[in-house]
């Protein structure tokens, strides 16, 4: 005995199936930097802001691009200053480094936290050029206080 399936509930079957196949086609794949890569808070030594949703940063001879999800239009404001977050498994295990994981956060004194979306490494002649079109800049980095022991 066939089962006929009514046209509705098989255009509903067909139309998920290929909604959902366009998602994952569409979502951004995350690709982190290997930890030797990713960006040593500590040792930052000049960042821009190029826009609401990038950033720029140098450690050293090392050039990183801090792509942001969403509008972040108050980094960097004064007091000056970038405060980087890791994600609770970079904050031990690669003792606070910035690798473009989930998690990991961006913000300035009176901005509130910004999701990082990607931080990829550029060469130097890329960050001079992005620097030159930036909205705000800075040398170092604001490093998070600690919280006093109770």
């Amino acid at each position: 005995m066939k089962t006929i399936l009514p046209p509705l509930l098989l255009a509903l079957v067909v139309g998920t199936g290929t909604g959902a196949a366009q998602a994952a086609e569409t979502a951004p794949v995350r690709s982190p930097l290997p930890a030797a890569d990713c960006i040593d808070t500590t040792q930052i030594n000049e960042w821009y802001i190029v826009d609401a949703r990038t950033a720029i940063v140098r450690t050293g001879p090392k050039h990183y691009l801090v792509t942001l999800q969403n509008d972040c239009p108050r980094l960097g404001t004064p007091p000056p200053g970038l405060i980087f977050r890791p994600n609770p498994s970079n904050a031990i295990v690669n003792r606070g480094r910035i690798c473009g994981e989930v998690g990991e956060t961006v913000r300035s004194r009176y901005q509130p936290p910004c999701a990082i979306e990607s931080v990829s490494k550029i060469d130097k002649a890329r960050f001079r050029q992005l620097g030159e079109h930036a909205i705000r800049h800075g040398s170092g980095v604001e490093l998070p206080t600690a919280l006093p022991a109770h």
